[in-house]
């Protein structure tokens, strides 16, 4: 890969690996350190790529490797998401409540969530990715926006109460 090649690269998906990253680690740290990983191994990669969407793939799934050999480490450590997500700039509050309720999910919800919906890829594509059957990754996107729903909706009702006290 050309030298300019790769900064268009980093650039254009540096945000995506970091996200994808986040979403399985819940560590900013950990979450740097795979996006530095993923962006060597693009470096040290010599076959081209097709197009785009093909080098998109091909970061998501390595990121998804990295991560999941980042797992079997014995020191990993899981971030405070609420700190993290208040550091974040966000449109509004509810935004970086939403953030946080998707990082409670459970890793088997919450990483077919941010691929589909955040990075925009499709259910057959996300399949790919984690080696499981577009069918799964339909039923468990179906289950995440369930959990999300009920989660967001108890919230609201716990604020609703606080400010009645207050």
């Amino acid at each position: 890969m050309q030298d300019d090649e790769f900064r268009r690269a980093v650039e254009k998906n540096r945000d995506l690996v970091f996200r994808v990253a986040y979403t399985y680690l819940r560590d900013a740290a950990d979450a740097d350190d795979v996006t530095q990983d993923v962006l060597v191994k693009l470096l040290r990669h010599d076959d081209d790529f097709a197009s785009d969407a093909h080098l998109r793939n091909w970061l998501v799934r390595v990121c998804v490797n990295e991560c999941r050999s980042l797992f079997r480490r014995p020191w990993r450590r899981v971030e405070d998401i609420e700190g993290y997500a208040n550091t974040l700039e966000m449109p509004s509050r509810e935004h970086v409540e939403l953030l946080t309720s998707v990082m409670r999910l459970p890793e088997k919800y919450r990483v077919p969530l941010v691929l589909h919906y955040y990075a925009g890829f499709s259910t057959g594509e996300v399949a790919s990715m984690l080696h499981v059957p577009a069918a799964t990754v339909r039923t468990r996107l179906a289950r995440a926006r369930g959990r999300l729903r009920k989660m967001l909706e108890a919230d609201d009702i716990s604020n609703r109460e606080m400010e009645v006290v207050r």
